[in-house]
């Protein structure tokens, strides 16, 4: 029965907020560069999207932020929902790292840039890093945080190890890295499956960790805490 809903109901519905929230998210952005009002949208995508899901994500943890302060937001990835569920829940105005081939996908790759999200070359080192390096200054300069998912991609189990970019851009910004989990979406919607279920999951804000004094050499050191402390919020309560 399950199924069903979601075949007939919640994907074909997924794909309609999809199409009118993000064209008019386009035409916003034609107005405000900033890709502010953009990201407000986002956030009400998210919520549509597991609505018509039924999928209810309870944030835990989130008086750790102050709502003023700028983060580099570090999250586990194990489904296409953990972006509806990060976006939201997560009250900061952030943005994506996102694959390179995405900007190339017509009308998707137009909104991701004039969004203001940022592409990663994952085939080129030197293209990373000037992209990490665009990253760190948009979160100084700007006060805007941003999200990244250092395992890569989708992990279909457990959790995979991590990259070191989150970390980088945190020390050379200069601003705190908040370990963030999000517990039981792979239950829900699982990888290369079209079944969505119902269901309740949480969203994990961990202790953010000050990179003020530190160096680009102690990034190795800081990605493994941010390992260690998503695996412990991963664990089950």
């Amino acid at each position: 029965m399950s199924f069903l809903r979601s075949l007939l109901f919640s994907i074909p519905l997924i794909a309609l907020s999809t199409i009118v929230l993000g064209t008019f998210s386009l035409v916003v952005t034609i107005f405000d560069r900033t890709g502010n009002a953009a990201h407000r949208l986002a956030r009400l995508w998210g919520k549509t999207l597991l609505g018509v899901s039924f999928i209810r994500v309870r944030a835990e943890g989130l008086d750790r932020l102050d709502p003023r302060g700028s983060y580099v937001f570090v999250c586990n990835h194990a489904s296409y929902m953990d972006i509806p569920a990060i976006l939201s829940e997560l009250p900061h105005q952030f943005r994506f790292f996102a694959k390179k081939g995405l900007f190339n996908i017509p009308f998707l790759g137009t909104h991701l840039g004039r969004a203001g999200h940022l592409p990663v070359d994952r085939s080129s080192a030197r293209a990373s890093l000037k992209t990490m390096s665009e990253g760190a200054r948009i979160v100084a300069e700007r006060g805007i945080s941003v999200l990244l998912f250092p395992e890569g991609g989708r992990a279909p189990e457990g959790l995979r190890a991590f990259k070191e970019g989150a970390a980088y851009i945190a020390i050379k910004a200069g601003v705190p890295v908040v370990p963030v989990a999000i517990v039981g979406m792979r239950r829900l919607l699982p990888m290369k499956s079209i079944h969505i279920r119902s269901g309740r999951v949480a969203l994990r804000i961990g202790e953010p960790i000050a990179t003020r004094g530190l160096k680009l050499s102690d990034r190795q050191e800081l990605t493994a805490r941010l390992y260690r402390d998503i695996s412990r919020l991963l664990e089950t309560r």
